[in-house]
């Protein structure tokens, strides 16, 4: 019985760390992103807006794009309107980032990322852990394995130690 029973757990436990290889977001450039494209990497999502207070931090999106790419990192920007702070349209949003901040990594098309009309992967992400976007520049940490190692808040800058310590882990396996 406590065998069947620790089967079923692990069932359960390996379905949910796979299920963010499934989603797939639309991509500024057209075409689909996908999680499935970066199986076995981290993946941090963050959603993004043109008009926040935060949107300084596309810098430091970038930079941690730069530096840990090689080591299989992806830095996945997501636009939203949710807050009501972002531009008209994503081809607006994608020129506005590469002249400001010469942004290169991977961004979706404008996505919502709250309430029930939230793209399938945030829907996902609550139900998980409890956390939603609650403004611009919520992050989101996907270990190599699919499952969510950690969430941040806005205020979580992409340089700060908490979250260079949360990529080293997930980067090394250790998270």
């Amino acid at each position: 019985m406590h065998k069947m029973l620790a089967m079923i757990i692990w069932a359960l436990t390996a379905a949910a760390a796979t299920a963010a290889q499934t989603f797939s977001f639309a991509s500024v450039d057209g075409g689909m992103l996908r999680f499935s494209d970066w199986k076995g990497q981290p993946v941090l999502v963050v959603n993004t807006a043109s008009r926040c207070g935060y949107t300084h931090q596309y810098n430091g999106l970038q930079a941690l794009h730069e530096r840990f790419s090689k080591q299989g990192l992806v830095v996945l920007a997501v636009p939203s309107n949710d807050f009501r702070q972002e531009l008209a349209s994503a081809k607006d949003v994608q020129a506005f980032c590469e002249v400001n901040f010469d942004l290169t990594l991977p961004m979706t098309d404008i996505t919502t990322v709250t309430g029930p009309d939230a793209h399938a992967f945030y829907q996902w992400v609550r139900q998980e852990t409890g956390f939603a976007p609650t403004w611009n520049f919520n992050k989101v940490l996907i270990a190599p394995d699919g499952s969510v190692a950690g969430t941040f808040g806005s205020k979580t800058r992409p340089q700060s130690r908490t979250m260079l310590n949360a990529i080293r882990a997930v980067l090394d396996g250790a998270y």
